[in-house]
């Protein structure tokens, strides 16, 4: 069956870095856009990246753009998140997950588990 593993979050200061990793099986990952999503503490949902099947084309909220790098690997089936000069509003837990898109909005049929972002001072 389809399995995401989500590791690498952890607590970091403001302005800090971190690399979050998807472990992906059961499925031809290949062949799938991926996504990173968020939920940060007693909010909604919020799409924070998409990255197409071969790598080479990206999209970012604007709350991420230029601070987050979304890539992958397919020969290892990974995908990561490179978060730099973190703020304190990008705490939440986040999550790897299968994209879908519908011209309008992505959907998400698959999620990993989520892993906990905190940054705090």
């Amino acid at each position: 069956e389809v399995q995401l593993v989500d590791s690498g979050g952890g607590l970091v200061q403001p302005g800090g870095s971190l690399r979050l990793s998807c472990a992906a099986s059961g499925f031809t990952f290949g062949s799938r856009f991926m996504s990173w999503v968020r939920q940060a503490p007693g909010q909604g949902l919020e799409w924070v990246a998409t990255i197409n099947r071969g790598g080479g084309t990206t999209f970012y909220a604007d709350s991420v753009n230029g601070r987050f790098t979304i890539s992958r690997d397919n020969a290892k089936n990974t995908l990561a998140l490179q978060l730099n000069s973190l703020k304190t509003e990008d705490t939440a837990m986040y999550y790897c997950a299968i994209a879908e898109y519908g011209g309008t909005w992505y959907t998400f049929p698959y999620w990993g588990q989520g892993t906990l972002v905190t940054v705090s001072s």
